[in-house]
Order: C-alpha cells, then structure tokens, then sequence
C-alpha cells in the first residue's frame, strides 16, 4: 500500500501498524540532502503548473502531520489512443480528504485523460470506488493497448487485505474487470509488462518489530505472470516466508527486473535486493543485492527501450543518490553514486536514452543512458512540490516531460521544458559512471 509500509492503508485493524507508517514517513522524509554533486540550474524551466481540485488549505496540523498517503498514494499512465494519455491515481475525494474520522482510508482510483497541448489532465472521474480503502494503484499497458490495473483493497476480503486486479481495453471498456485476486492477504502490489503479458510482483503477510522505528516487514515476496485477457500463466515464489518485501517491477520484451527490499536484524536500513524473471519460461535468476545499505522504501525502476537497458535509482543509508544500469540478463553495467537522494514513491521517466529523477530538494536531474553507461547531463528547479505518495511522467511534445505529482492538496502538473536544462557547472562535483 506505500512504500513504508503499503499494509497499513488498508489494514484498518492494526492501529499500530498505521502510527508505524506514520512514524516511517516521519523518519524518511525528515532525511535531508547532505553533500550534493549537483547544482541548482541558472535558468528556470518553461512550464505550466497546475492543481487538479485542490482544497482550500487545511490547517498545518492536518495536511503537514501523520502518513500523506492518506490523502492521495499511488500513479500509473497508460495510452489512450491518438497521442492521448490515460492517468490512474488512488485518492480520497477530488479534493483529497484524508483519512475518516475513525482513521480509515477511503480510497477510490480516479482516471484522467490528458490531451496533447493541454496542461492539466481533464474528465477526471471514479474508475472504481468501493468502501474501504483502493489503493495504491498499479498500472501496465501491452502492446495491443491492454491495461492491468491492480492495487491493495481493504473491501470485502476475508482477510485484513487482498491484492486484485482487472484488465481493459485501451478504450477502459472491460475485458476482465476488478474484482478478481491475485491473492487473498497479499499486498504491496507493482505490475509490468512484458511482451504481451503482465507480471504482477506482490508481497505477503506481516511481521511485527524490527526495521524502521520496530515497524516491521513483510513477510515474503512472490510474482504472478497473467495474459492478455487476465487469466494466471504461472506463479512463483521469489523469497517465501521471509522478511523480503515491497516489490517494484519493469518489463522489457522478453524479462521483468524485481526489485525489493529485504529485512537487515537490528538496522533501520534495508538491504536492496533484485532478480531477472522469464515470464514465458517461470524462470527466476536471483543475483543478490544491488545496494547493502538504503534508506527503507527509496528505490524505483524503468525499462529505456532506446538502449534496452534497466535503470534503478535508489537511496542509500548515508543519503547519496545512485543510479545503476542493469542488462537484460540482470548483469550491472555502470553505477553513479554521487546523486542527489531521490523522491519516495517517483516514477522515472523515460525520453528515448533519457531518464529524468526528481530529486528530494526540488530540481529533475537528467540522465543520458548508453548501452555501456549513464552521465548526468542536466538539472532543472521543479516548480511543483514533489509529491512522496506518487509521481508519474511521460513525453508530451515540443521536447517536453509532463510530471503528475500526488500532494496532499491534490494533484500538481507541469511541463518541463527538456532543452531548457542547465549544464552542470565546471566547479561542480561530477558523477563518473563505473
């Protein structure tokens, strides 16, 4: 349900397990960015900005305190036809209201449809709402223009939560629609593409005590392969009944990139672990951690087709950025680990050899991919707060990124002009890939 914990969203019976997220976010976001290798740009970017509902301002006490995911948590994009883009977003209310008086979430996923030329998304509306919280949602689109939709759900489960699904057409009329599981009590739910099916990594169970603040963890990660019309393929156990959890997945044609965070005794830091899965074969390649000490919850992933490469960007224990580029056979290629920390629960965009970071103190840092390695070649100042609960990105035209970002006063859009970067300066520290 989030990423310090996606459980307790929808578990509304552990109170305890909720004041742990709140406590987990708290730790996390109070990290600041220490010594950077990145200077602030000297121009600003060209971009419209825009908040979608936003209520007027709460008091400090209730938008600035406890676990934001209450308000909105969890993004996804998929093509729409006609250079058109659907976006999915979990959220309680348009504006968002937080959590009920009994400290419940009720969230519903929203879809918006975003335009060519237009800087907000319009005709956003409940795609499925249901008591009980529906969130944070997970979106995958195949080649046909087949979109997966998945998320953790409070409502109507026989245990506390269920991970479930539905797929549609690109037009979102049905093809198998929600609700159907992909397993009772599971949770924490990501889901990728590859080739014409969808790889749904998900984890399962609780553990009390220990990790950030004694939260606790999940207790064991596990991936299901569905095809085109939502029927189960196959279904493996990446790391049973172990303190293994929140898993994040990217789907090149032929393999997915797992990645997920496993459990350290006595640290509040995690180890960043990651496997290569075949998911016409069922074939598992663990190959051992990517980072041995991040920051619980910091990571995300992309698949940049230009140079059939993965990239995951994470954040480590002592606060640096790193950015790794993984073959398709799960070999680590480069690393730069001189970055600014990167922003819980972000997206990373991809522009044919580019993938662009938002960065925890407020810039978008560009990244120029080869096969053979990566480079930092441009920054920019966001003029929209980035959002912790979910951020999504995609090209719009004219060389422009459009970013999404989830806040608690709603959802906040702008266009960052990608010729508009400012070079990094010479005195400034470089990042060198290795």
């Amino acid at each position: 349900m989030a990423q310090p914990v996606r459980l307790p969203g929808a578990i509304r019976s552990r109170p305890a397990l909720r004041a742990a997220t709140r406590l987990a976010a708290a730790t996390i976001f109070g990290a600041g960015y220490g010594t950077g290798c990145i200077a602030a740009p000297a121009v600003a970017p060209v971009v419209h900005t825009v908040t979608i509902d936003a209520p007027a301002e709460s008091p400090a006490s209730d938008k600035d305190t406890g676990d934001p995911r209450r308000f909105m948590h969890g993004i996804g994009v998929a093509d729409a036809g006609d250079g058109k883009r659907w976006v999915f977003f979990s959220s309680s209310g348009l504006p968002p209201r937080g959590a009920m008086r009994s400290g419940s979430w009720s969230h519903d996923v929203y879809v918006g449809e975003w335009q060519p030329g237009k800087p907000e998304l319009t005709h956003v509306r409940p795609f499925i709402s249901r008591p009980e919280a529906q969130e944070p949602v997970s979106i995958a689109q195949n080649g046909r223009g087949d979109i997966f939709v998945t998320f953790e759900d409070g409502w109507d489960t026989p245990q506390e939560v269920s991970q479930r699904y539905g797929v549609y057409r690109r037009n979102l009329k049905p093809i198998k629609p929600y609700p159907h599981d992909v397993e009772s009590g599971g949770h924490s739910g990501h889901v990728a593409t590859v080739g014409e099916r969808f790889v749904v990594f998900y984890s399962a169970d609780w553990v009390d005590g220990g990790g950030v603040d004694n939260l606790g963890s999940g207790n064991g990660v596990y991936v299901k392969t569905y095809d085109a019309a939502g029927r189960v393929l196959n279904h493996v156990p990446v790391a049973s009944h172990r303190r293994e959890w929140w898993p994040i997945v990217a789907g090149s044609p032929r393999r997915a990139l797992l990645v997920w965070q496993k459990y350290i005794e006595g640290s509040t830091d995690a180890t960043l672990e990651y496997a290569m899965f075949d998911p016409f074969t069922a074939k598992l390649d663990k190959h051992g951690p990517l980072n041995d000490a991040i920051q619980y919850y910091v990571y995300s992933s992309a698949y940049v087709p230009a140079v059939d490469r993965f990239i995951v960007v994470t954040t480590t224990a002592d606060n640096r950025g790193v950015a790794m580029l993984i073959g398709p056979d799960g070999r680590r290629i480069a690393t730069l680990d001189c970055l600014p920390p990167s922003v819980r629960e972000s997206g990373i965009g991809v522009d044919g050899a580019h993938a662009y970071v938002p960065t925890r103190d407020g810039r978008l840092l560009t990244l120029t991919l080869t096969a053979t390695g990566m480079s930092v070649t441009g920054v920019q100042r966001s003029p929209i707060p980035w959002g912790a609960t979910g951020i999504a990105a995609f090209p719009a035209r004219g060389g422009t990124m459009h970013f999404v970002s989830l806040t608690p006063t709603g959802a906040r859009e702008a266009d960052f002009d990608t010729a508009r970067e400012a070079p990094l300066p010479k005195g400034d520290a470089q990042c060198q890939s290795h």
